[in-house]
This record gives structure tokens, sequence and C-alpha cells, in this order.
């Protein structure tokens, strides 16, 4: 029995053994088909996963090559609009030369002078020469014109005007005015894209364009003066812009971003060496910089690579403009030092002690402060350099925000001019009637609450996202949200204080605010703060971020597009004989000294070519100066005083200009006559009635008695201008 039990429990064993290795070969082949099955599966995916692949990139290169169409396209159509406007305002195409000439407004045909000089040298290195060593231009000085006034728009143009053959073909002034057109075009050009990379759509690019046709009066100075500074510059800016914002929106190391690094360190060069101010806004620019690095809302490493594009651009542009002293006083160059050593004494603390989420914070602020702290130490002792204007631009400034009162007449004469005046109330009330103000003050309102809570949560020391989704409705943590956010508010305050500002701030301004209401996560952003729940605040961000633009875009193509086109075919007249009958008279003279107000002589000095006193230049304090002795013939003052002051400028003949010496507006003191009676000391500023025992100058030697006629003899005269000749051998008359 026991036997019989022993086989009976072995044999249950080899059954069992036998199931246990049955069940397992059945899993093993059930493994094989499974993995073979994943195998066919993933030889099916891989070619669906390639065919997408490949159909997003075309998709992406087709956007690419559309919205770069798009932006072309904006931008030749403006140039042509320009083109049309111009030619329709001045009828310039079927005027004599003479009579276009003398259409450029408020003294900005001198830059075209220059140009016709360089074109009419036997070569460009001889017109180069002769601009650097002039000496026919202002009476008694020998200035280098390129240094002076930034002459480079004209050197490049008359460059390229002889290299490409256009003699036969165009003529100077047509291609000197295609080219400043030309960069307007280019100006459009980056809002469009600016405002596409924002926001990643085209329709945002469209919308910033027609805000910026509609309020270009205060977006653009073109149709104010063509040759002006700024139109050769801005559209510079706006290209550096634009690529300020690739460069820090794209990821580290990638070549797109070395090319918006390459093109920010072209463009901020370009821009330094075509307008004397550009430094200053730059400075602005690196001020955000700073600001926003101190809240860790830029990479510390982007923004030590634009401050090294800066450094870069003003050592050329030193070197370009000849040693040019101003450029060491500029605030761009203080920051750039104090940054240098905030990141040197920065790295030392870190490495003698360890710091922790406070310290780190704290040794932020200190490196703020520091910044700050150099650039305004430099300031300071920029003002021992000789020739720097350093300590006449803190004067103006302090003036300028009522810090100190002064009655020096060029002080004043500057604070005067429309640039530096405070803009009035129409500007924001045609910024409104454009619908561009309001919808602007909703995308600020949104992206600087936005602003400030991720301020909040950096200070609390959480990492910023690095791949945000549209669900988060953190617009603010994209680093060129932050910067173009912390821009437009450092313009909006600097054009409260200068209208001339505005012509950044308001591009700034549309395309900011178009990217603001094309873009679905602004409104996202929006709905977060109102914590809606009623709808999914993501498919009401998609559909508002479509709709109102194109509401918005319908509206205006409604009401302003009619009148775009009502300016085209609106034939405007521009003719001042009074002038073309002075400069006829100046052009049958042997050549002489002329003396007049700064635009006016402009004006003389490309119709005539004949020497004058001053030049309308507000960035030259000499000139200025010069300037302030010119305007004496409207003081009260004798006749001797005033000759003293010409026959020490070599004047030969003196322009009296009635709409300045019958001047009768209430224009809060800024009449040259009341700041020439405040400099003189016979009136306070805010006084109508000044006091002097000499009669005004201008007003009495129309007189033609003794002692006037012994000094000045009248040769021409007409309704608006009287001329008078310096007598070069006084003749007492009784």
């Amino acid at each position: 029995m026991a036997e019989m039990r022993c086989r009976k429990s072995a044999a249950l064993e080899g059954e069992a053994a036998e199931e246990s290795r049955s069940v397992a070969a059945e899993e093993e082949e059930e493994r094989r088909e499974s993995r073979g099955d994943e195998d066919g599966q993933e030889e099916r995916v891989q070619p669906s996963t390639r065919k997408s692949a490949a159909a997003s990139w075309l998709q992406s290169v087709l956007r690419m090559f559309f919205g770069a169409m798009a932006a072309v396209a904006c931008g030749m159509l403006y140039a042509g609009y320009l083109s049309g406007f111009h030619d329709r305002k001045f009828w310039f195409s079927s005027r004599q030369e003479l009579e276009r000439e003398a259409s450029f407004p408020g003294g900005s045909g001198l830059y075209y002078h220059y140009y016709k000089r360089l074109l009419a040298a036997p070569s460009f290195s001889s017109g180069f020469y002769e601009l650097t060593e002039d000496n026919g231009t202002v009476s008694g000085r020998t200035i280098n014109a390129v240094e002076r006034l930034f002459l480079y728009p004209e050197l490049i143009t008359s460059f390229l005007y002889r290299v490409t053959g256009s003699q036969n073909r165009v003529e100077p002034v047509s291609f000197y005015l295609g080219s400043v057109f030309g960069l307007q075009a280019v100006c459009v050009s980056a809002l469009f894209v600016c405002s596409w990379a924002l926001s990643g759509t085209c329709v945002a690019g469209m919308l910033a364009v027609s805000w910026f046709v509609i309020n270009r009066q205060d977006a653009s100075r073109v149709e104010q003066g063509v040759p002006l500074r700024e139109n050769w510059a801005l559209p510079f800016f706006s290209w550096q812009v634009a690529a300020l914002t690739g460069f820090l929106s794209r990821s580290t190391g990638s070549a797109s971003e070395m090319f918006c690094y390459l093109m920010l360190s072209a463009c901020s060069f370009s821009f330094l060496l075509l307008w004397e101010l550009g430094h200053y806004f730059l400075f602005v620019q690196g001020v955000c910089l700073v600001l926003l690095d101190s809240l860790d809302l830029v990479p510390p490493r982007k923004t030590a690579d634009v401050y090294r594009a800066y450094l870069g651009s003003l050592v050329l542009v030193y070197l370009a403009q000849f040693q040019n002293a101003s450029l060491l006083s500029s605030p761009l160059l203080s920051l750039l030092i104090g940054s240098v050593l905030a990141r040197y004494f920065q790295r030392k603390m870190k490495m003698r002690m360890k710091v922790g989420r406070l310290g780190a914070r704290v040794m932020k602020l200190l490196q703020v402060h520091l910044v700050f702290s150099c650039v305004f130490t430099c300031s300071f002792l920029v003002k021992l350099l000789p020739a720097s204007g350093a300590d006449f631009t803190l004067q103006l400034l302090e003036a300028k925000l009522g810090l100190n009162s002064t009655a020096d007449f060029v002080t004043n004469f500057l604070l005067c001019q429309e640039a530096l005046r405070a803009p009035g109330q129409d500007l924001f009330l045609r910024l409104t009637q454009t619908s561009l103000l309001p919808f602007y003050v909703l995308v600020l309102t949104v992206c600087l609450l936005s602003a400030l809570q991720v301020a909040f949560r950096r200070l609390s020391g959480r990492p910023i996202s690095s791949s945000l989704r549209l669900e988060d409705g953190r617009i603010a943590e994209q680093p060129a949200v932050a910067y173009h956010l912390l821009h437009t508010l450092l313009l909006g305050v600097l054009t409260l204080l200068f209208d001339g500002v505005k012509y950044l701030w308001t591009p700034s301004v549309c395309m900011f605010t178009a990217f603001g209401v094309c873009s679905p996560d602004l409104w996202m952003t929006l709905f977060k703060r109102l914590r809606l729940k009623s709808v999914h605040p993501v498919v009401l961000s998609l559909i508002l971020s479509t709709a109102v633009p194109t509401i918005i875009g319908f509206s205006l193509w409604r009401e302003f597009y009619p009148r775009v086109l009502a300016e085209l075919a609106d034939l405007q007249e521009f003719y001042d004989p009074d002038l073309m009958e002075l400069i006829a008279w100046i052009r049958s003279q042997a050549p002489a000294v002329f003396a007049g107000s700064p635009v006016l002589l402009g004006t003389i000095k490309l119709c005539s070519g004949s020497v004058v006193t001053s030049l309308p230049v507000y960035s030259d304090l000499d000139l200025l100066r010069r300037t302030e002795d010119t305007f004496q013939v409207y003081a009260m003052m004798s006749a001797e005083d005033v000759y003293k002051r010409l026959a020490a400028h070599r004047t030969a003949f003196v322009i009296v200009e009635e709409s300045i010496c019958s001047d009768v507006q209430l224009r809060t003191g800024c009449r040259v006559k009341d700041l020439l009676d405040a400099a003189n000391g016979q009136a306070a500023r805010s006084q109508m009635d000044s006091f002097s025992k000499h009669g005004r100058f201008c007003q009495e030697v129309k007189m033609n008695y003794s002692p006037y006629t012994n000094y000045f003899t009248r040769v021409f005269w007409n309704r608006s201008y009287h001329v008078y000749r310096v007598n070069p051998v006084i003749s007492f008359q009784y």
C-alpha cells in the first residue's frame, strides 16, 4: 500500500510538472505574439509620425512665407501711399528744382544740401573730405559737418546713387525721397513682424499696420520733414525691437537666436549712427532689461548678451563719429559700466558666501541699486569732460522737471520747441477716436496685473514654468511680453513729458495693442482673473482672439479707408511767394554771410549755398549760442549792441521776419521776444509787458532814422521779410 501511494504521488507530481511546462510555453507564445503585434504597430506608427512631422514642417514654412509676403506688401503699399501723398501735397513732380528745395519744411532741407554737395563733388572721397573740413557753411568756423550733423544717411545715399548708376535714370531728389519712403516701408514691415512674432498670427501684424497708418500723424515725422534724422533712424530701431523680441523668445543656443542677435547688433549700430539722440532711447531699453533681470523675468545670460551688443555698437559709432565726446557722456555708457560692476560684485559675493532664497532676492535688489548709482555717478563725472555737453543736458532736464528755474535763452528756447513740450490733450483724443487707446488700456491692464502676479511668484521663490500652456493664463511670464510691457510703459511716461517721444511710443502702442487683442493668452489671462466658469475659458479665448480683431479691422476699414483715399485725391497748394522772392534776391547777390532764424537759414543754405551764421541744429550748443546772438534783432536792445553781436560773426546781411517781430500769440511765454526779454533781464517770462530804455530793434529799425541807419541799411523788403545790410563802415547820420 505504501508503494502504491508513492507511485501515485510521483505520477501526480509528473502530471503537475507537465502542466506547468505547457502553461509556461503558452505564456511564452503569447508574449511573442504580443511583441510581434507591438512591432507591427510601431512599424505602422512610424510612417504616420513622419508624415505628420513633414506636414507640420510644410505648414510652418507656408505660414512663414505668406506672413513675410504680407509684411512686405504692407510696407510697399505704405511707401507708395507716402510717395503719392507727398507729391499731391507739394505738387512735387510738376515744380522746378528751386521750388522743390524750398518745400522742405522746418529747415530740414539743410541735410539735402549736403547730399547735393556730395553728388556735385568729383568723387565720393573728395566730397567726404570736404564735409569733414567744411568752412563754407558757418561763418568764421571750420566744422566737421559729418560729426555735427550726423550726415551718414546722405553719405550712404549719395554713394548708392553713384554706384547703382542712377544718374541717367532717376533724379537726385527722387532717389533721396525714395530712400526715405523705402525706409518707412521697412519700419511698417518691422511692426508687422514684431506683432506677428508675439501673437503667432498675421492678423495682429495687419491690425498693427492699420493703426500705424491711421495714426501716422503721431507715429511718424515723415510728413513734417522728409530729411529729418528720425525718419532715417527709427526704421532701424523698429527692426532692433523686433530682433530683441525674437532673441528673448527663442531657445538658448538655437540658430534663430543667433540670427536675431546679429540683427539686434547691426540695427543698434545703425540706430546710433544715424541719430544723435539714439543712445538715450537705447538707455531706456537698457533700463527695462535691468528691471526685468532683477525679477528674473529675462534670462541673465541674454541680458548680458544685449549689453555686449550695446557696448560694441557704442564703440563703433564713437570711432565712426570721429571720437565724438558727447557719446562719452551718454547715459547708455554709464548703464553698461554699472551693469558690469554689479555683475562682478554679485559673482564675488556668491563665491565667498552661501546665499539662500532670501539672500538671492536681496542681491538682485542691490544689483539694481548699484547699477543706477553708477549711472548717476558716471553722469556727474563726465561733466568734467571738455565739450561733452553733459552739464547742459542736465541743466535742461532740471529746468524741464521744474527742479531749477533759469532765464537762459538757449535752455528756454529748447524747452519751447514742440518736441520738448508736453503733449496736448488732442493727442489722446486722436488715439481714442481710432479705438487704439481704449484697447491699449485694456491690454496694458491685463498684462500689468499678470506681471505683478509673476513678480510675486518670483519673489516667493517659485520658478517660472519652462513650457507655458494656454490654460495657465500667465501671459507676462513670456520674456518678450514682459519686455514690451515695461518698454511701452516707460515710453508712455516720457511722452507725457516730451511730445517728441510719441513718435516712438505710438508705434509701440500699435504693435503691443494689436498683439494683445489677437492673442488667446491675453483673453485667457483675463478670464483667469475674472474666474469665468459659465463658458469654457479656452474656447472663449480662441473665439475672442479672432472675433475682436475682425470687428476692429472692419470698423477701421469702414470709417478711415475713405479718408485715406480722400487724402490722396486732395490736391493741396504749397507756395510761398515772399520766400521765393527773397531767395531769388539772395541768389542774385555776391557770396555773403546771412543771419536770421535757424529755420530760414536752413532753407537759404539749401537754395542759395550762401554762408550763414547758424544752422537749425538744436543739439549743438555753439550753434545755439550763435542763434541767440542773431535773435537779438527781436530784443529791446540798442543798435550798437546788435551791430556788435552781428559783426562778431562776420554778418553781411541780417533778415528780419515779420512773423517773429509781430508775433502776438499768447503761448505761455514761448515767443522769441519773451525769451529774449527774460534772458536780458528786461522782463519776467510770466509778464506780458516788458521794460527797457530801448525800443524793440526789429520795429525801430523800420523807422529808418538814426542811430539805426548808421549801422544798418535796408536793401530788400516784402510783406514777410526785411533784409538789412550790416554796414562795414559806420556812417553817422543825424
